[in-house]
């Protein structure tokens, strides 16, 4: 885990997940882990996959068990006044349980929610890389189209307050064969439009692509609408809560960020950069 330094001066991690979903750690390691990394703010955001069948996703929180998983995190708040815990949830978004998604979600006191896309009707966008490798070229562009075309659904639907991991169909480098900058670029004018913000994701330099979400790209495009940045680790484990921060702090500023933003009761506020 890297510790901030002299020069880094990212005190926030909120894209992190916990035992409530797929995570190795406890909420309270969470915690004390955050602590150990001289974090300011922690915010705890695991999956939540209301599907349009109704089956249950694996490794995401039950729907039965939001109740729990919200009160642990409200008393952790209490237990732990030394650092800014916040109530976050990351939400697979599927257009036929937008509505069931608002309803459900709508009782919570979230900090924030963030907006991500991991399946394409039944493809698993970032499972392994041997489903990538059985379907054709043209599947693999079709699931590049409607993985943008999803996500701009997503921020147009008013749900979320941060786009998750915006190009993560490259994760297994498996990129499409034909120019589809456009479909990408009009999901940053709908984030844009709804008011998001775009994140940092640094776990991408783990993964097969060698590469933060998003790309550099796609990052000076996002700054250039004047979409606001969050760094994010997506930890699953307490040895990950600021992975490649340092990394990310020089990525935004080569993209021409200088300012990024914390949350609170889904309201936006600056961090220091």
């Amino acid at each position: 885990m890297e510790r901030p330094g002299e020069n880094q001066v990212i005190f926030t991690s909120y894209h992190n997940h916990t035992t409530w979903s797929d995570g190795s750690a406890t909420v309270p390691e969470m915690i004390d882990g955050a602590r150990s990394a001289g974090l300011k703010e922690l915010g705890i955001s695991d999956h939540f996959a209301p599907t349009p069948g109704g089956h249950r996703v694996s490794w995401a929180l039950s729907p039965q068990l939001l109740d729990d998983y919200v009160a642990q995190i409200r008393q952790a708040m209490e237990l732990s006044p030394d650092i800014a815990l916040r109530l976050g949830l990351e939400v697979d978004f599927f257009p036929e349980t937008a509505d069931l998604i608002r309803q459900r979600l709508a009782p919570y006191p979230f900090d924030y929610l963030i907006g991500s896309v991991h399946f394409i009707d039944n493809f698993p966008i970032d499972l392994s890389e041997q489903a990538w490798k059985e379907i054709s070229e043209e599947s693999r562009n079709g699931v590049w189209r409607a993985y943008w075309q999803r996500l701009r659904a997503a921020a147009q639907s008013g749900l979320f307050d941060i786009v998750g991991h915006f190009d993560l169909p490259k994760k297994f480098r498996f990129y499409p064969s034909v120019d589809l900058t456009e479909e990408a670029l009009a999901v940053l004018d709908a984030v844009a439009a709804a008011d998001m913000a775009i994140e940092i994701n640094t776990s991408g330099w783990d993964r097969p692509a060698a590469e933060a979400y998003p790309s550099l790209f796609y990052l000076e495009e996002a700054n250039r609408r004047k979409i606001p940045l969050v760094i994010n680790s997506d930890a699953h484990a307490v040895g990950e809560l600021t992975r490649h921060f340092e990394r990310a702090r020089h990525l935004a500023l080569a993209a021409g960020y200088r300012e990024l933003v914390g949350f609170e009761r889904r309201h936006r506020f600056p961090q220091p950069f």
